[in-house]
Parts: structure tokens; sequence; C-alpha cells
């Protein structure tokens, strides 16, 4: 089986066991509802600075809300020893990581198209504005995201408090790739559109993601096997 076509295999069985049992994105996106609405409690929606700091706030939402799917990640094959069975099957660490990773991406991404709305109208945004700048930066920061706390599902999978630990792990190495992510959603909120002093997070956005990407593919069969 190809390397492509492995990862692909991985990927839609765990979007089919997802669909079934919807556990981990039921309570993600209820998660990341709650929060956003807790939030708009908690800030004037009308004050400039909430409007200011709105992107801030919308990733930390999706960053919470997104360890709730990660870790289902790994932990749903523990029963019945699945997944001593995928680290056994004829494909590579890399294959089965990447086909996680890509699951993994479909569902936060798809928590967060949700989301969008709500904190639309619960902030008083029009996020519409830079509708495609925001879908890049959105898809970039995601599979930072994703990469990261895919490694670190694998890593912790067998650990007894690995709801606790799968975050303490993942966000101090995410933080370069929130920051970006953060600065540039505050732009392109408030209707500025990616120009010279904001491209440098692009950049460095893109960045992370080629390189924990690789880095990911490269380890993740001594994080797997041990």
């Amino acid at each position: 089986m190809g390397f492509f076509r492995a990862a692909l295999v991985v990927m839609m069985k765990d979007l089919r066991a997802e669909v079934r049992t919807k556990e981990a994105i039921n309570a993600s996106l209820g998660f990341a509802v709650v929060i956003l609405v807790l939030f708009s409690f908690a800030f004037d929606p009308e004050a400039d600075t909430t409007k200011a700091i709105s992107g801030g706030l919308l990733w930390i939402v999706f960053a919470f809300a997104g360890a709730l799917v990660l870790n289902r990640s790994f932990a749903r094959e523990l029963p019945n020893d699945c997944l001593d069975a995928l680290v056994a099957a004829p494909i590579s660490g890399a294959a089965l990581f990447l086909g996680k990773a890509l699951a993994n991406y479909v569902l936060v991404l798809a928590v967060e198209l949700v989301s969008l709305p709500v904190f639309g109208v619960f902030y008083n945004v029009r996020w519409t504005s830079r509708f495609g700048e925001l879908m890049l930066v959105l898809a970039l920061g995601t599979w930072g995201l994703t990469v990261i706390g895919t490694v670190f599902s694998a890593l912790t999978v067998n650990i007894r408090l690995r709801e606790v630990m799968l975050p303490m792990l993942t966000y101090p190495i995410l933080t370069p790739a929130l920051m970006a992510a953060m600065r540039l959603t505050m732009e392109l909120i408030v209707g500025n559109a990616i120009g010279p002093e904001t491209a440098r997070w692009l950049r460095m956005l893109i960045g992370f993601d080629v390189v924990y990407t690789a880095v990911s593919l490269f380890l993740v069969e001594t994080v797997l096997v041990g």
C-alpha cells in the first residue's frame, strides 16, 4: 500500500468512527460555543478594545476546543488493543500519523467554521470582510495546531492524565503559531488586509507548519514504537 493511500485509509477510518459516535465533535463544538458566549458577557462587544482583541480570544477558544478533538485521536484506539494492531500493520508510522493528523484537521476545522458565525453575532464583528485571507490564516493555524496536537496525543495516549498532559505539552510549543494566527486574525477582522507589516507573521505561520510537519513525520516512528 502506498504512503498517501495508507494515510487516506487511516483518515477515512477515523472520520467514519467520529461520524458514528460524534463524541469528540459534539464536546468540542459545545465547548467552543459556550466559551464564546461567556467571553461575550465578560467583554463589552461594542467596545473598541474588545474588537481589537477579539481575534486573540477566538484563537484561545479554538486552541482549547481543538484539544478535545486531538485528545481522542489515539485514545479511541486503546480498547481491544487496536493501537497495537495499527502500529503492527504494514504501513509506516509516518503514514499513520499523517492520516490521523488529516482526520483531526478536518474535525477541528469543522468546529472552527461553525464557531465563526457565533463569534460574529455575539461580538458584533464582520468577520467576512476579508474572508479569503481569514480562511487562509485559519487553515494554516489549524494545521499547526493539529500537527503538534496529534504528535503529543500519540505521546500521551498511555498516560492516565492525558487530558491534562496534552494541553500542557502542546500549547508551549504552539505559542509561535498562535501568536502569528492571533495577530493576523485581529488585523483581518477589523478589515485590514495582510500588508508588509503583517506579512512576516504569515511567513512565520507557514514556516512553523512546514518545519513541525517535517519534524513530526521524522520522529513519529520513535513516538509510536518507543
